[in-house]
């Protein structure tokens, strides 16, 4: 397996930018996710790594060796798509082994590797069926032995599950990382679910309209987002936003949500001036009747354990995660309590997270 690194890599399509220098680096055996909405990106960046796709500028290098100008055929890649793409008239045998068929390797060669890999894949009882008659969880099993068969230095995969059903694409999720693990995988995985993105990946690197707007762990990109986008992409419901008063100086952070003082951790922004939001994620929003800051409510959403609040204040919604047995009525006013060491402070404007003592490091795009 390989490091992959993506040195400004640009891509445009006559005078649309499909990707606008785009850097980053998969480490070695590690599970990289590219996350994003539809048209961000993220598939014409993953064309690009695999030599489907030739950047316009920068460079792209795996294990070192600058691969940019190179064809797919040429970087030892396996790419796995959504739609399956087996051969309907070959049996789960002959799909598997069909990339080292193309390489001529030999006969006995070919039916060791196929049988080790489809017992890796649990699907070594299935060798002698047709695909058609497949499972769509066995169908793509099928395709990452195809994939996974030859031993290619990375994996790229373009929403492998996209195609499942929501209990298939739960059971694959694990079953996909476990399989990385085991075989000490390089992978690159994109999709538009955060979902999947937050239980597989080891960093995540979110895109917005042709750039990354933030690489990190799941927790970190969760805890601390550098824009107002990333803060809105992630989390189910995403991070609430007040719009608030601020007066910001480096050493002297005052806050006010309707001329109510909030505390939070110290701002390291020289001077922050102009219409500011402050970001708060749902289970650090709780009821307390102590509290100035009030709200009224006017929805709530049962979630077996727990109950998604939501509470209109005059400076905007905020959304709190409860227990389901905490009694809640529409319409009743509330107290609100934020905690200090999870709000986030963004530029209304720019969609900028200004640092603070604990929201330091990261990547902006």
């Amino acid at each position: 397996m390989a490091e992959i690194k993506l040195e400004t890599v640009a891509k445009t399509f006559g005078a649309f930018a499909a990707v606008k220098g785009v850097n980053f680096t998969v480490d070695h055996g590690s599970f990289f996710v590219i996350l994003g909405p539809s048209g961000c990106g993220k598939t014409t960046t993953l064309r690009m790594i695999a030599g489907l796709e030739l950047p316009t500028s920068g460079r792209i290098l795996l294990d070192g060796e600058d691969v940019s100008a190179l064809r797919a055929s040429a970087r030892d890649i396996a790419f796995v798509f959504q739609l399956f793409a087996l051969y309907p008239h070959m049996n789960v045998r002959q799909n598997i082994g069909f990339p080292l068929r193309c390489q001529n390797y030999s006969r006995a060669e070919i039916t060791k590797s196929v049988e080790e890999t489809a017992k890796l894949l649990r699907i070594d009882h299935l060798l002698e069926r047709r695909v058609g008659g497949l499972s769509g969880g066995d169908r793509q099993r099928v395709a990452l032995g195809r994939a996974i068969v030859r031993r290619p230095k990375a994996f790229l995969m373009d929403e492998p599950l996209g195609a499942l059903d929501s209990e298939f694409r739960r059971l694959m999720c694990g079953e996909l990382r476990e399989l990385h693990d085991r075989i000490d995988a390089t992978t690159v995985y994109i999709t538009h679910d955060q979902l999947e993105a937050m239980a597989m990946a080891d960093r995540i690197a979110i895109m917005n309209q042709g750039r990354v707007e933030q690489i990190g762990t799941p927790q970190e990109i969760y805890d601390r987002p550098n824009t107002m986008f990333v803060a809105d992409f992630i989390g189910a419901p995403p991070m609430s936003f007040l719009n608030v008063q601020a007066s910001l100086q480096r050493g002297d952070c005052n806050i006010k949500i309707d001329g109510i003082a909030v505390e939070m951790p110290e701002v390291l922004a020289d001077r922050a001036e102009g219409r500011l939001a402050l970001g708060v994620r749902p289970e650090n929003v709780s009821f307390a009747d102590s509290s100035p800051l009030r709200g009224r409510v006017i929805g709530a959403e049962y979630l077996g354990t727990t109950q998604i609040v939501t509470v209109t204040t005059a400076n905007g919604q905020v959304k709190a995660r409860l227990s389901s047995g905490q009694a809640v009525q529409v319409g009743e006013s509330v107290g609100l309590a934020l905690r200090p060491d999870r709000l986030s402070l963004f530029d209304a404007v720019s969609g900028q997270a200004l640092p603070s003592a604990l929201h330091v490091g990261g990547y902006h795009g």
